[in-house]
């Protein structure tokens, strides 16, 4: 049973969340993807194995993180190691099968950039930076982004590129030497993006219910491609609408108590 009344923001997280399966090993980034791939784990897919870069493997928080530091990580995971061994034993073995990222701008080959908005020597904004977002972006079986569509967000010149996608095509990724297969799924507020298989260039392949085809190209500061079959991605079910919900409402009160706590 479908729900009418939901935002584009819980659409996202919800549409984002389906692309997970049971038993995936998922190296998952704060904020949007954190929600989608915890979303996941409460509903469709509860044996998915969520790393988180503090060394967290298999954590199972009971709200979302602020952090990669977070204590509902390490108290819920089922083992922790040290920072190193998540990215040389995990990540760069290839033991990870999705790479689950954000980004400020995201050009037509899925490069990101969280480092600057703006000259590098003298930014308009700094951003928080890499992490280890380079790391999981190159060495990741494949890479999922969720990020709001936007011409600010979704750029034709990336001002600086934190994290490689296909770089200008599949050809420069792999003469680059990045392992993982790149960019596979762009989720937006407004559908989904997937690379052309020969040139990499991100092509609207989904559409979200009350989104055009025009909506989509106006958020885009690129001209857009859009595939010949364009898929038209179902809306939340009730039951992953109230598990998002719950999810963010335990987080909200969660993180109120812990600013009522005396330091």
């Amino acid at each position: 049973m479908s729900n009418p009344e939901y935002t584009r923001d819980e659409m996202m997280t919800i549409a984002a969340s389906r692309l997970m399966w049971n038993g995936c090993v998922c190296f998952v980034g704060i904020g949007l993807p954190s929600a989608a791939a915890n979303l996941a784990r409460l509903t469709h897919a509860p044996g998915i194995v969520l790393i988180y870069e503090s060394g967290t493997i298999g954590a199972k928080p009971s709200v979302l993180p602020l952090s990669i530091g977070d204590q509902d990580l390490a108290e819920t995971a089922e083992c922790l190691v040290s920072i190193p061994e998540i990215f040389t034993y995990w990540l760069q073995a290839g033991r990870v099968d999705v790479g689950f990222l954000g980004a400020a701008q995201i050009d037509r080959y899925g490069n990101l950039n969280t480092t600057v908005i703006g000259d590098y020597h003298a930014p308009k904004v700094r951003l928080p930076g890499a992490g280890g977002a380079p790391e999981i972006a190159a060495h990741a079986k494949e890479t999922f982004i969720m990020l709001r569509q936007s011409p600010r967000s979704f750029v034709d010149k990336m001002d600086f590129i934190t994290s490689a996608g296909y770089i200008g095509d599949r050809v420069a990724r792999r003469k680059a030497g990045a392992r993982g297969d790149g960019p596979q799924k762009v989720i937006t507020d407004l559908g989904v993006l997937r690379p052309d298989p020969l040139t990499g260039e991100l092509t609207l392949t989904g559409l979200f219910e009350g989104v055009c085809v025009d909506d989509v190209k106006a958020a885009t500061g690129w001209p857009l491609a859009v595939t010949e079959s364009l898929e038209h991605i179902a809306p939340p079910t009730e039951e992953e609408l109230n598990a998002l919900r719950q999810l963010h409402a335990r987080t909200a009160e969660a993180h109120k108590r812990a600013r009522q706590l005396p330091y």
